[in-house]
C-alpha cells in the first residue's frame, strides 16, 4: 500500500545530494514539501496536505547514511600523500587488432624516459591513454593510422593514496567527487587501483582540486 511517507522517501532517495542535505539540515523542509507535492498527489491519486509531506520528511531516519558518512570522514583523515602531476594529455583511440601491439611499443619507449606519467584504460570499444606531454611525439609516430576518438591537452592530476580500509566503506569515491562537483570542478578522467585514486582535471582547476582534497583530509 502506498503511503505519503513511503512515496516521499522514494522520491528523495533518487537524489543522494538531496538526502544528504536533509540529514545535514541544509534544506528548507516546507519549500521542499511544496516542490514534491504535485508528484506525490499524482502517485497517490488524491490531494495531499503540505503539512503531511513536511511530517513525512521530518520522520525520515538518517539510517545507514549517517553511519557511512562518519566512517568516510574518519577515513579521510587517514589519506596518504597527494601527488600532483602537470603537463598531461589524454588520447582515446578506437580499439583495433593492431592497437595492443602498438601499445606494447609505446610502453617500451616510455620506459626509456624517466619520470613520465602513464596510465591506460582499455574499454570495450576504445582505449584511453593518459601521459605526460613529452610523450606526444610518440603517439603521433606509433599510433599513426589508428582512429583517434578524442584528444585533450593541458591536463593535470592529483593521485590520492587511500588507506586499505577504503574497499570496505561504501561511498568513498562519491564523498570525494561530490565536494569537487560542488566547487564546479569538471573531472576529465578518473583512474583507480586498489589503494590509489587519480583525478584528472584541466590545468586551470588543479589548484582548487588540491585545496578541496586537503580540506577533506583535514576535516575542515
Amino acid at each position: 500500500m502506498l503511503t505519503i511517507g513511503k512515496i516521499t522517501e522514494d522520491i528523495i532517495n533518487r537524489s543522494p545530494f538531496l538526502r544528504e542535505a536533509i540529514t545535514e539540515e541544509l534544506i528548507n523542509i516546507s519549500a521542499l514539501a511544496r516542490k514534491l507535492k504535485p508528484e506525490i498527489e499524482e502517485l497517490m491519486k488524491k490531494e495531499v496536505k503540505e503539512g503531511a509531506i513536511v511530517m513525512a520528511i521530518k520522520r525520515m531516519s538518517p539510517g545507514s547514511y549517517h553511519k557511512i558518512n562518519m566512517k568516510i570522514r574518519h577515513m579521510m583523515g587517514e589519506l596518504g600523500d597527494f601527488l600532483v602531476r602537470s603537463d598531461l594529455e589524454d588520447y582515446t583511440y578506437q580499439n583495433s587488432d593492431n592497437l595492443k601491439n602498438k601499445q606494447i611499443e609505446l610502453m617500451r619507449k616510455l620506459s626509456e624516459k624517466q619520470d613520465t606519467f602513464f596510465t591506460v584504460c582499455h574499454g570495450v570499444t576504445e582505449t584511453t591513454y593518459i601521459t605526460s606531454s613529452v610523450a606526444a611525439p610518440l603517439f603521433k609516430e606509433i599510433f599513426a593510422g589508428e582512429s583517434l576518438r578524442a584528444h585533450i591537452a593541458n591536463l593535470a592530476s592529483v593521485t590520492i593514496k587511500l588507506p586499505t580500509t577504503n574497499k570496505d566503506i561504501s561511498g568513498v569515491y562519491y564523498y570525494i567527487l561530490k565536494h569537487l562537483a560542488w566547487e564546479g570542478i569538471n573531472i576529465v578522467e578518473i583512474v583507480s587501483t586498489a589503494n590509489e585514486f587519480s583525478i584528472i582535471v584541466d590545468t586551470n582547476d588543479i589548484d582548487l582540486t588540491f585545496s578541496v582534497l586537503m580540506r577533506l583530509k583535514k576535516g575542515i
